[in-house]
């Protein structure tokens, strides 16, 4: 007895040979991703993201000596080591996940990591003296983290769409300096490192994706404009002069940090480190607050030679402050010397060089910025971290991926090599025409753009 909620004849005219026209769409969606021959992750990125789990159970344990407490000795290991298991399994979930999914997402993300970016800056709690964290169910979080990753996934899907044969659309340009100029504002106020960290990322992204020279420029001078404007409303706000920089006189009593002709607060200490960055260190210097991390780490570099004194044989673990996260590659190069804090190195190196052969070979836009994007990202930091640590840059707080303490570094630099290893899996790389059809078929179309590499061999 036919429905009587039905239409007499709608079964008939959805039906065409025995198949519904949704079943027919779904049909065609399975058969183009069938046609698409899925590869293993890339052995080489989890090869170099082994290694870094590796290095930083073994440097982490020999850099916490000021936290080990009498009752537990691997109290600090195993804090650290909850966090690297479950960045592991963000790396496994992300590399079993169409990177399509991570696209729809990104606008998502981002809105969300500025909220909480926002919400630092108000109602954030202070550590080593900067509002930049929050506390949700106990736990802390650094939005500052989090957005490097929601803007690189960003750009990545901005670029992506707005990319043409002559690079990127004024269009793309105009959207992805929009956002990065509106993340940067919300940064700087507590974290100018991770402001030039994060227009570094995005221009590296704007010239892996062909944008023309003129346009190269007009970014950056948007980008100077923007830090001109900020420097001068920080000025007029606190009625600072260009002799501020001369007139610095730091004082140190009983731990508490004074001064004479500088600015308070943030800014003020911005100041002062990089007049005492200028200044440099000598050896007949007398140890106080201002320069202790300095010399410390200083005295482990040095100590650490060549070879190093051997994993667990820091001697300057013991005092040098935040050895365990902001200075810990001079733990490393005391453990492992010359030879141990050069491998590292090369390792960071060979995973954007990795991450470039992959993006080279994608023929899709999309996947080759967000390998790219998320391999700059993390040996930007890194190198970052280390330039700070041998004295080319100011003193500043920036952890080494994956290696220093930190559960929100390590989850979303998990997370980054997640989107790397799903981007070697899902991405056609092998240059066949008709998996690249299948592709084109299985994506949206507003992810179907050619890589810039497809039009320069062409």
């Amino acid at each position: 007895m036919p429905n009587q909620d039905t239409i007499p004849g709608l079964e008939i005219r959805e039906t065409i040979d025995g198949q519904t026209a949704t079943a027919r769409v779904a049909a065609k969606r399975n058969a183009a991703k069938a046609e698409v021959k899925r590869s293993r992750p890339d052995p080489y990125i989890w090869g170099i993201y082994i290694m870094f789990l590796l290095i930083s159970v073994v440097e982490l344990f020999s850099a916490s000596s000021t936290e080990v407490s009498s009752s537990n000795v691997y109290s600090p290991l195993i804090r650290h080591g909850i966090f690297l298991a479950l960045g592991l399994g963000i790396v496994m979930w992300l590399q079993n996940t169409h990177y399509i999914l991570m696209r729809r997402f990104a606008w998502i993300f981002a809105i969300l990591s500025l909220g909480l970016l926002v919400l630092s800056t108000v109602a954030g709690v202070e550590i080593n003296g900067a509002q930049r964290a929050i506390r949700i169910a106990g736990m802390t979080i650094q939005p500052a983290e989090v957005v490097k990753l929601s803007v690189v996934l960003l750009l990545a899907s901005v670029l992506s769409k707005n990319q043409t044969p002559g690079g990127v659309t004024n269009r793309g340009i105009i959207t992805a300096a929009i956002v990065v100029v509106v993340f940067a504002i919300f940064l700087y106020k507590d974290g100018l490192t991770n402001t030039i960290l994060l227009m570094g990322v995005s221009i590296s992204m704007f010239l892996i994706g062909g944008i023309q020279w003129s346009k190269f420029w007009m970014i950056l001078g948007i980008y100077g404009l923007c830090a001109g404007s900020l420097l001068m409303i920080k000025k007029v706000n606190k009625n600072v002069t260009s002799d501020d920089f001369d007139n610095v006189k730091i004082e140190a009593t009983a731990g508490n940090t004074t001064s004479t002709g500088r600015i308070d607060g943030r800014e003020g200490t911005r100041n002062n480190r990089i007049v005492r960055w200028l200044e440099g260190v000598h050896p007949n210097d007398p140890i106080d607050d201002m320069n202790r991390q300095v010399i410390y780490s200083k005295f482990a570099q040095a100590n650490g030679g060549l070879l190093g004194q051997g994993p667990g044989n820091s001697r300057e673990s013991a005092r040098l402050p935040l050895a365990f996260s902001d200075y810990i590659y001079s733990i490393i190069v005391e453990d492992t010397g010359f030879a141990g804090g050069s491998l590292l190195l090369l390792l960071f190196l060979l995973l954007v060089a990795r991450a470039g052969r992959i993006a080279y070979k994608c023929s899709r836009a999309f996947p080759a910025f967000l390998i790219m994007g998320c391999a700059v990202m993390i040996v930007f930091q890194a190198l970052v971290h280390m330039a700070i640590v041998t004295g080319i840059f100011p003193v500043s707080g920036q952890p080494l991926p994956f290696i220093s303490k930190g559960g929100t570094s390590v989850l979303v630099m998990s997370a980054a090599i997640g989107m790397m290893l799903s981007v070697s899996r899902f991405a056609v790389t092998s240059g066949d025409k008709n998996e690249i059809k299948a592709e084109i078929k299985e994506l949206p179309e507003d992810m179907q753009a050619a890589n810039y590499s497809d039009y320069q061999n062409k």
